[in-house]
This record gives structure tokens, sequence and C-alpha cells, in this order.
């Protein structure tokens, strides 16, 4: 019996030392991270359990109300972005796209882009990989039962997901998250 207990002594010594070891290792490579991204994780582990699916996890979704169209959402856009000296970069028509491709109707997909140039110039001065995420994109989806959905990537992940930002880019990276929240809100209630 003495056998069994010293062996599940050292079993539980060996466990302590893995899991302090790990616990130390962890804090050491993360102890630059932005203070708002164990929480940011935290969501994204969760959104990923609930719908098993990555592209959820990683984006803003903002279904827009009853009786405002695809039109009405994009002007909406524009002129939200305008008031907000955001630049508007250009829509890429995706379902015309399909349409030319296979000769058949598509529902309505759209990809808007936005863009604050100073901003997008720091960003890339901190680090040139920011390129892949500009200009910044919200997606005008039409889904299968003719529900209109607005999507766009969860800037926390950039803002927010590893080593904390230089304080100034910081501020002004919250800025745009800010303002890409108010055009989406704004746009899926119809606002102009």
């Amino acid at each position: 019996m003495n056998k069994l207990k010293n062996l599940f002594a050292v079993i539980g010594l060996v466990a302590t030392i893995f899991w302090a070891g790990f616990y130390v290792w962890v804090w050491l490579e993360t102890r630059d991270f932005d203070p708002d991204a164990w929480g940011l994780y935290h969501e994204f582990a969760g959104k990923l359990i609930e719908t098993g699916d990555l592209a959820d996890a990683f984006v803003w979704e903002v279904r827009v109300e009853d009786g405002v169209s695809a039109d009405d959402v994009k002007e909406s856009m524009k002129s939200l972005a305008v008031e907000r000296n955001f630049l508007f970069v250009g829509e890429s028509p995706f379902y015309k796209q399909v349409e030319a491709v296979t000769g058949k109707p598509y529902r309505h997909v759209a990809f808007m882009q936005f863009c604050d140039v100073s901003v997008g110039m720091e960003m890339l001065a901190h680090n040139n990989a920011y390129a892949a995420f500009m200009p910044c994109v919200i997606s005008v989806v039409e889904d299968q039962e003719g529900v209109l959905w607005l999507y766009a990537m969860n800037m926390d992940f950039l803002i927010h997901g590893a080593n904390e930002l230089p304080p100034e880019l910081k501020t002004k990276a919250l800025k745009v998250r800010r303002i890409m929240r108010e055009i989406m809100e704004g746009a899926a209630a119809g606002e102009f």
C-alpha cells in the first residue's frame, strides 16, 4: 500500500512541476501581450465552441433590419464613412461576378472597402504584415433565406491579440475599430 501511495505522490509531484513550468513558460512568452488579449481569446474560444466554425469566431456580424435593402445598406455605409472622414475605397460586387461566370442569378454578396490612409501608413510602418488586412472590408451578404447581414473581420485580434501596440498607434487603431462598428451598426439600421 505504501508503494502505491509513494507512486501517486511522485506522479502528483511530477504533474505539479510540469504545470508550474508550463505556467511560467506561458507567462514569460506572453508578458508583453496586450492586457485585453486573454479576454479576447476567451471570447473567441467560447464562440468557436458555440458555432464549431473558425470563420464565425473571427468575425463581427450584424443583422440588417427588415425593410432595409442591400443598396440602402451600401449607400448608408458610404455616407457614414464620409461623415467620419473615412475613405470609401471601392466595392467588389461578388454576386455579379458569380452571375457572369455561371450565367445564373445569385444572392446579393458584395465587399465594401474602407480605409483611413494615415492610420494605414502607421500600421505598415509598425509591421508590413498588416497589409494583408487592408483595406477594412465590410461584406454585405444576403443569406439563403433572403436576410441581409453585414460581416467584418473582428479587428480586436489585430489590436489586442498579441504584443501591445505602441500607445499612439493603439489609440488610432481603436478609433478605426470604433468607426467600423459605427458604420456596420448604422448601415444595418438604414441610417444616413
